[in-house]
């Protein structure tokens, strides 16, 4: 897959000869902090019209589950590179696969 593919092209190759997760790092990286923060703030705006106290309480929570969103999407997005980039490695190189 060449390089200057885009996130929606590459996302529609079906030749599966390239990860779209390995190229569209920073993507997936923006997006799913901004899921959360998304998430965060309707959890607060539905405890605020609820009452004050509780969307307060909300509030906290919302902050302490955003803080443990962005870490869990870090290691898994942190993971899947790692497995992605060992199976690249692990690969035959492109050379031997033209062979057979």
């Amino acid at each position: 897959m060449a390089e200057g593919k885009g996130f929606f092209e590459s996302s529609l190759d079906f030749s599966f000869r390239d990860c779209v997760t390995t190229n569209n790092r920073r993507f997936l990286s923006g997006i799913h902090p901004l899921v959360g923060l998304i998430g965060a703030v309707a959890f607060v705006v539905v405890g605020f019209q609820t009452s004050p106290t509780q969307g307060l309480i909300n509030l906290i929570g919302a902050l302490v589950g955003l803080f443990f969103w962005i870490l869990y999407v870090r290691v898994t997005l942190e993971f899947l590179l790692a497995v992605f980039r060992i199976a690249e490695v692990a690969s035959p190189s492109a050379s031997v696969r033209e062979e057979r």
